[in-house]
């Protein structure tokens, strides 16, 4: 197989770069997006992953793994969650000295508003269509499959990629709002908080 040009790998050195300055950019506005809703909602930014992990009744444990955070910061956000009657902690039915967190009607209505403000506020559900958004789908289910010594990453950056990949696939599940024609919002980007 023939090697590519000087100007092949240039070209292609070029593309990769622009690859990963999009991607940072698309990872810092849907933090803003978060960050803008946590404001909004009055409630710390750690909040909206937590209620976004708590689909059910849950071991601290298993909210901290699927987190991807130690146990002494998911039992402040559990503490945090409980003070305002979002969750509360009950034991375990299996094994009383495990806790679980589960959401509160409170906590259920705040993780439903949540949700449905995090997927009118992505960017795939204003700019892409039905079809679009499944091969990108599709794009990021592939990479995520390849293993090219991920297990060698830094720890902080492999816990924003799977934080990342989570709020991706959640994301992009959920469909564009009501009232949007070819995945686009009936309302302006300002409505909603716009980009960053």
């Amino acid at each position: 197989m023939p090697q590519p040009s000087a100007p092949d790998q240039a070209a292609a050195a070029a593309q990769t770069r622009e690859i990963a300055d999009c991607v940072f950019e698309l990872i810092g506005n849907i933090i803003g997006q978060a960050d803008r809703l946590a404001g909004l909602l009055s409630i710390p930014t750690p909040f909206i992953k937590a209620l976004h992990t708590l689909d059910c009744p849950m071991a601290m444990k298993e909210l901290g793994k699927r987190m991807h955070c130690d146990p002494s910061f998911v039992t402040l956000v559990a503490d945090m969650l409980e003070k305002r009657g979002l969750a509360r902690r009950e034991p375990h039915p299996a094994d009383r000295r495990v806790k679980n967190i589960v959401l509160t009607p409170k906590g259920e209505a705040l993780k439903q508003r949540v949700e449905a403000e995090m997927t009118a506020r992505m960017p795939w559900n204003r700019a892409l269509t039905e079809a679009e958004r499944a091969q990108l789908l599709a794009l990021i289910r592939k990479m995520l499959s390849t293993d090219d010594g991920a297990a060698e990453a830094d720890a902080a950056s492999q816990t924003l990629h799977e934080q990342l990949a989570g709020l991706l696939t959640s994301a992009l599940q959920g469909g564009p709002r009501k009232g949007a024609r070819n995945g686009r919002p009936a309302s302006s980007p300002e409505a909603t908080g716009g980009d960053r």
